[in-house]
């Protein structure tokens, strides 16, 4: 237990405390002080009164104002929900669009691949027709001599 004195309204006050509260306590004092010296005329206990009455007002302003806020926070975590499932749902468009676009690039690839297998056809079909006619002109010569 710690002993702090304490100085209210210009009196002194010996106080006992948790020890490491010292700081705390002392910082209470100093709000309480300020409100009692803020207070003109009447007896010290008057002052200590008013000086009461005042910081229980602004603690119930306080709690209000955090009443109010509550609400709001409420509506702040639906929006961050609402934001977060946006982004995995447009994080999976991504992912789907990337797998559209490999497989694009590789059908791009095998067509690429392709033009020289159909470059390599042309010079069978002309082969082909080389052949035709030679046949042709046997067939013809075959004929003439029959």
């Amino acid at each position: 237990m710690a002993d702090v004195k304490l100085m209210i309204a210009g009196r002194p006050y010996d106080v006992h405390c948790a020890d490491g509260e010292e700081a705390q306590l002392l910082q209470l004092a100093a709000v309480v002080d300020e409100k009692a010296r803020g207070i003109q005329g009447g007896t010290e206990v008057r002052q200590l009164l008013f000086a009461a009455l005042m910081l229980a007002d602004d603690a119930q302003e306080a709690r209000g104002k955090a009443d109010k806020a509550e609400p709001q926070s409420d509506s702040l975590r639906a929006a961050v929900a609402l934001a977060e499932s946006r982004e995995a749902a447009a994080r999976d468009e991504l992912r789907a669009a990337v797998t559209r676009e490999q497989a694009a690039l590789k059908e791009l690839e095998a067509l690429r691949s392709a033009p020289a297998a159909a470059s390599a056809k042309p010079a069978h079909d002309r082969a082909l027709l080389q052949i035709a006619d030679r046949i042709e002109a046997l067939a013809t010569k075959v004929e003439q001599i029959s």
